[in-house]
């Protein structure tokens, strides 16, 4: 028995080359058929909505929350759990090990319980990249039913890692990428700049250049910097003190802080000495403007466990409300529409500080915490 990862190291380096690879055969078998159970697990957590029983809206974040891994990873188990049933041999033939769950993912999308024998067969007999190749070809000969390139077109924001997903119909993605080129190689550069960039800085500059107002002398850019007030009234002379958040981003610097109030218009969220925008409202029951603002960049989306929608949530009180009682921002937390019912059903409880823990309790008897963005944490440690 191996007891300690010195002990696995040593076991690992003792072996063959032919023992190496019998083991990672057998272990990769292994790995295969959990997840394939797995799989079919998810799918049947699904069909019975048994993630309902802990609040969750829906299989995916229920996974994602529960056993700590990415939306990525349980979004793609879940989509495999939800068509087990129509595509069996594949699933089967993963769950004995002899099908990866690579393998598995790049031609579900593609499988029908027609198709579900013959693909399964392939999938035996080709690489990974064979099938992906195979699968685009399934795309392209049946296109969605009833819905043309024009209706497939989308555009999609990702604010944790500041990206975007664009799908244009072919004749505005050739105009789009026409125009950025045709910007791009009029773009100042030293000769070093990478095309990739040229290309970035060509779609931001027609991003500023078709704003309203761009001649005017007042920006129209609406920016929100919270910071303490001595940072854009004094020079510390500190420029690479983390002295700010940009709202929905990230810490900045004074230097950044100046930088920003001078080409913007500017919100300025002034901060209590541990760097949280100061308490309003506390013998109303609507939260104020500020307060809406904070409780959006301290919790980022929905605060029940597991959860991110963004879109659809209002601010709730932890303690309800009652007249001459607390409106503050440890007593506010953001609350999808959902799970803002969720919490005023019977069975449901939700304690605790906002700025610190919030602990919610189900009928299931699983108590789940959540805690407020780290970001917003990472400000209060940087200015305490």
């Amino acid at each position: 028995m191996l007891e300690t990862p010195t002990d696995v190291i040593a076991w690992a380096a003792a072996l063959s080359n032919e023992a190496i690879a019998e083991r990672l055969d057998g272990l990769f078998r292994q790995k295969a058929a959990v997840e394939g159970a797995i799989v079919v697990l998810l799918g049947e957590v699904g069909r019975r909505q048994a993630y309902r029983d802990e609040g969750a809206t829906a299989t995916e974040p229920w996974a994602a929350e529960r056993f700590g891994v990415s939306i990525p990873t349980a979004r793609a188990l879940t989509r495999l759990g939800d068509k087990a049933w129509d595509i069996p041999h594949l699933v089967e033939s993963l769950c004995a090990g002899v099908l990866s769950l690579d393998k598995l993912r790049v031609v579900a999308e593609v499988a029908t319980p027609e198709s579900d024998q013959e693909l399964c067969d392939r999938a035996q007999r080709c690489s990974v990249r064979e099938l992906a190749e195979l699968a685009r070809s399934h795309v392209a000969a049946k296109p969605p039913p009833g819905r043309s390139e024009h209706d497939r077109r989308f555009l999609r924001f990702n604010d944790q890692f500041r990206t975007m997903t664009v799908q244009l119909p072919p004749e505005s993605f050739a105009e789009a990428q026409a125009c950025l080129e045709a910007r791009a190689r009029n773009v100042p550069t030293d000769g070093e700049t990478p095309w990739d960039q040229r290309l970035c800085d060509a779609f931001v500059e027609m991003i500023r250049s078709s704003a309203p107002g761009r001649a005017s002398i007042a920006s129209p850019y609406f920016v929100v910097v919270h910071v303490p007030l001595a940072t854009l009234v004094e020079e510390s002379g500190e420029t690479t003190m983390l002295a700010g958040e940009l709202e929905r981003d990230g810490l900045i610097s004074a230097d950044t802080v100046r930088q920003i109030a001078c080409d913007a218009t500017v919100a300025v969220g002034v901060d209590d000495d541990v760097g949280h925008t100061m308490y309003e409202g506390r013998a109303r029951r609507t939260p104020s403007d500020a307060q809406r603002r904070e409780v959006m960049r301290r919790d980022r989306h929905c605060r029940f466990p597991g959860c991110t929608n963004v879109t659809f949530t209002n601010t709730h009180h932890i303690v309800p409300w009652k007249p001459g009682g607390r409106t503050d921002l440890d007593n506010l937390a953001l609350m999808c529409v959902h799970h803002h019912h969720v919490v005023h059903s019977s069975g449901w409880k939700m304690t605790g500080n906002a700025n610190e823990e919030l602990t919610f309790a189900g009928p299931s008897g699983r108590v789940m915490t959540s805690r407020p963005s780290p970001l917003w944490t990472a400000g209060t440690r940087s200015r305490g």
